[in-house]
């Protein structure tokens, strides 16, 4: 049959990125020797010459179905970028994996289990004569309570729900398994003024109430913890951080930035 993606192209223009985006595929997730089903979604890209019409997407595709039943590390990642390089004779290519990671949390007088959503970003991008790009993103909930608050208030403080959204440049790819997404978690969560746990006991509920009291932050306070820490972890070449309070006490919120 005729190959119309292989026809030539005379229009001379390189494209820096084709093909699919949105697409949804249960992967398995290892993270510290854990392996973990999840449902992500997938953009996968590879340049294309100015001399051809079109890629053939149903390759990219085909490769990540062959990911479908192995676990993938993110160091994973480099061989995923390479395979559509080598079967697309493409001299660039990206991958995007977004999904939701469990995490177990403890109660912290009841010790209750139960379970997290972290939101997860892998990403990488691999081009000719260049050094690979690779990154783990995180979005992390704890709650915030408001140093002013408390100092002006003769009882209580406002607190809310935050996030704090993450993104960690790996420095050498072959020890990128030295932090993983729960250890990471661990680590930005305690930045707060309280973590959040999806099931509370009464006792359980005292304890966070009154330990955030006793821990106010601004958002710019979390932010700078959050640097702190991050500076202490290895391997990494840069990061990203953006903190926001959902403020209960404004139709607004609260926002902080840092790159590093």
């Amino acid at each position: 049959m005729i190959d119309v993606q292989n026809q030539a192209d005379t229009r001379g223009i390189k494209i820096q990125r084709t093909g699919v985006t949105n697409v949804h595929l249960p992967l398995l997730i290892s993270d510290g020797g854990k392996v973990q089903p999840v449902t992500a979604q997938i953009r996968f890209t590879v340049s294309l010459s100015e001399n051809l019409r079109g890629t053939h997407m149903s390759r990219l595709m085909e490769i990540l179905h062959d990911w479908t039943s192995t676990p993938i590390k993110i160091s994973d990642v480099e061989k995923i970028l390479c395979d559509a390089q080598e079967k697309l004779d493409a001299d660039g290519s990206t991958i995007q994996i977004k999904f939701k990671y469990f995490v177990e949390q403890s109660a912290p007088v009841s010790e209750r289990k139960s379970l997290i959503d972290v939101d997860c970003e892998i990403a990488g991008e691999l081009y000719e004569n260049s050094r690979m790009q690779l990154s783990l993103g995180l979005t992390v909930p704890f709650t915030s309570l408001c140093p002013c608050s408390r100092e002006i208030s003769n009882f209580g403080a406002h607190n809310q729900r935050s996030i704090c959204k993450i993104k960690l440049e790996v420095a050498d790819i072959d020890k990128a398994e030295d932090f993983g997404i729960e250890k990471i978690f661990r680590l930005i969560e305690a930045q707060g003024s309280s973590k959040v746990f999806p099931i509370l006991k009464r006792e359980d509920e005292k304890f966070v109430t009154e330990y955030a009291y006793q821990n106010a932050k601004f958002v710019e306070d979390i932010l700078r913890d959050v640097v702190i820490s991050l500076r202490g972890v290895e391997n990494i070449s840069g990061f990203e951080v953006e903190c926001e309070n959902f403020e209960s006490i404004h139709n607004h919120n609260a926002y902080a930035y840092f790159r590093d």
